[in-house]
């Protein structure tokens, strides 16, 4: 295969898992971070401590963390169905993902705020400050160099996910390494796909680190 005839099936498929990198990302970010900050306050000597909901949200937690993505995939695929009407495609691939990175990037934000000093968060609440107040305003802008740091890893993991994605129909760099890589036995594609890949996992870890760094800084 030339280059000609690879070149736009490379364009087209990191595209496609550029889409759902990008879609899971926000969704992971929308559905983790509440559940990350909900970890902490319910926690003993959190802000709201509530020790069994704190217990179930661990568990459920902990149940999205222990599955493997492949098997996550297939497990949910009547979910994928009833949300998307589909479950072959980019946007299919975008349910199956956020459900398994969603958790995992929420123990990365509960780690982030229970390493912001305790100290900080009793100030807060000597001067008169609520729960949302600390959590807006002292929490998460204090934590947000590990937030950063947490997000790159997740998104990290979402591009590895994506490309096992490609195993059951989801299309991107996976679904090409697949298809025409190793069925149809195109070892360049495959070697081309792989480094398409690492560069896009290292531009992805060096902007992090970059933001990680300045927000450290302030």
């Amino acid at each position: 295969m030339t280059w000609d005839e690879m070149s736009p099936l490379l364009l087209e498929a990191t595209g496609q898992t550029t889409q759902m990198v990008v879609w899971s990302t926000l969704f992971t970010v929308l559905f983790g971070l509440p559940l990350g900050i909900a970890l902490v306050v319910t926690d003993r000597g959190g802000l709201l401590p509530s020790p069994v909901l704190n217990r179930v949200l661990g568990l459920v937690v902990n149940l999205g963390r222990s599955l493997p993505f492949i098997v996550l995939m297939i497990a949910v695929i009547p979910l994928t169905r009833l949300i998307v009407g589909t479950t072959i495609g980019t946007f299919a691939a975008v349910v199956p993902l956020t459900l398994g990175a969603a958790p995992f990037f929420a123990r990365l934000v509960e780690t982030a705020l229970r390493e912001v000093g305790r100290d900080t968060v009793q100030a807060a609440q000597a001067m008169g400050a609520g729960r949302g107040t600390i959590i807006g305003k002292v929490l998460l802008p204090e934590a947000m160099p590990g937030l950063v740091a947490g997000l790159t890893v997740t998104v990290v993991a979402l591009i590895s996910y994506s490309a096992m994605a490609g195993a059951i129909g989801g299309g991107g760099l996976g679904d090409l390494a697949i298809r025409y890589g190793y069925q149809r036995f195109e070892t360049t594609l495959m070697v081309v796909t792989v480094v398409v890949l690492v560069v896009i996992v290292q531009l992805v870890q060096t902007l992090g680190d970059v933001v990680a760094r300045r927000l450290a800084r302030r």
